[in-house]
């Protein structure tokens, strides 16, 4: 198993988190929720792409899909 890619929220882009994830790396980001540093897992296992989060594990059926979490969450950097 590939090692996961590690990262603070903000770090990555969009692109750079979603490459990692579609190689088949978990995508380990550092995000601030409910007033404290959480780590929150971005992975797809061939079919279905997961953002899990300390309370919820979000399923994405398509990468749009989590690219759109993944920039409404605000892991990724703005693009420019």
């Amino acid at each position: 198993m590939p090692e996961p890619l590690r990262a603070k929220s903000g770090e990555l882009t969009v692109d750079e988190i979603l490459a990692a994830v579609r190689e088949g790396r978990r995508v380990l980001v550092e995000a601030e929720m409910m007033g404290s540093v959480h780590e929150v897992s971005l992975r797809h296992d061939g079919t279905t792409f997961y953002c899990d989060t300390p309370t919820t594990l979000h399923k994405h059926e398509d990468e749009e899909g989590m690219r759109n979490c993944i920039l409404k969450m605000g892991y990724a950097r703005d693009e420019e």
